[in-house]
């Protein structure tokens, strides 16, 4: 708080922090003599030069032309008619900052009273952001911002202690960019550059800060994770294709197993004939003409298998005739069984 007195009475600079309380002084003699013409007025003049009464004191009674966001903390602090009539605005906003002009008036006399008042906001947090490839040899880096607060604001970046024997100045190569001070840059990582970053951002109404960790790694552990992901990857790929080809081998054996009873080949040879020696000519001839008979009843049913045998049974010049013929059901009278593998009789010949 400065003040110094001048002819046109006192005048005084305060500054406050935003949401603290702040009294405006005002002191007067004028009210002892004559109370009822006391008359007392607050004005204010804002940054941009537009004037307005605050609050006033006349004819016994309290005025005030306060606005919507003045009602309830602005007021006179003490007794006003015993020579006190300071103002008292809590808590404080920076809409409250300007000129204030206090002017008493009392049976033809003046006392006026100015007051500056400055309104600090203190930053806001600040965001701390971290730019670059943190890998071994390359370049990070760090950014602070406060989106509000009474300027100037000033950044100061440090690094924290997280054992014993770390140091909290920043890595040797780091350079600030004084035309942004909110940024530094980290040259050249190495392990060592690893930590914990605090950045601070203050003015005259207080300080805020954030942190940010900076992790380096080696490009070898880099080139590491990546092969181990990649062969991970293969190893999955390579199961699911063994799972896949083993399933379709089951299904495809499933399939076959289920197909082969109703195949029906058209290149499969006749079933063959048992052929059957007798021993003496009478059965043979016996054999021969039941042969016939058998044949000729059970034509029709079997015309079609015994097509071949009837075709290899023929006799061949130069040979021995041989009689070839179906040993069939005993009977004439009895119906055709169905020959399911036919037996085949061979006869001797008569001698001649």
């Amino acid at each position: 708080v400065s003040s110094y007195v001048g002819t046109l009475g006192t005048h005084t600079e305060i500054k406050r922090v935003a949401e603290e309380k702040v009294t405006l002084p005002c002191h007067h003699q004028l009210g002892l003599p004559e109370k009822d013409t006391l008359d007392i007025e607050w004005l204010l003049t804002d940054n941009e030069g537009n004037q307005k009464v605050v609050i006033t004191y006349s004819s016994r009674h309290v005025y005030s032309n306060l606005t919507e966001e003045q009602k309830g903390r602005v007021a006179f602090a003490s007794n006003f008619l015993a020579g006190d009539a300071s103002l008292q605005i809590e808590p404080l906003k920076p809409s409250d900052e300007g000129r204030y002009s206090c002017k008493v008036k009392n049976s033809g006399r003046y006392v006026w009273s100015h007051v500056v008042l400055k309104v600090l906001v203190r930053p806001s947090k600040p965001k701390c952001e971290l730019e670059g490839e943190l890998t071994e040899g390359s370049d990070v880096t760090l950014q602070c911002e406060s989106a509000s607060g009474t300027k100037p604001i000033v950044y100061y970046w440090q690094r924290l202690r997280e054992k014993e024997g770390e140091d909290e100045r920043l890595p040797p190569k780091s350079r600030i960019d004084y035309s942004n001070p909110g940024r530094v840059l980290l040259h050249n990582l190495t392990m060592s550059s690893s930590g914990l970053y605090q950045c601070t951002a203050g003015n005259e109404a207080g300080k805020e800060s954030c942190v940010v960790r900076v992790t380096v790694r080696y490009v070898q552990s880099i080139g590491m994770i990546a092969g181990a992901v990649t062969g991970m990857v293969a190893g999955a790929l390579l199961i699911f294709l063994l799972v896949w080809l083993l399933i379709r081998r089951k299904d495809k054996e499933r399939y076959e197993e289920e197909e082969r009873p109703n195949e029906i080949r058209e290149d499969a040879e006749a079933p063959k004939a048992r052929l059957v020696k007798p021993s003496s000519s009478s059965s043979g001839s016996q054999s021969s003409r039941s042969g016939s008979s058998s044949t000729r009843s059970t034509a029709n049913s079997a015309s079609r298998s015994q097509r071949t045998l009837s075709t290899e049974a023929a006799p061949q010049p130069g040979l021995a005739t041989h009689t070839y013929s179906l040993v069939g059901p005993e009977g004439r009278g009895s119906e055709p069984k169905k020959v399911h593998h036919a037996t085949l009789t061979k006869a001797e010949p008569h001698p001649a």
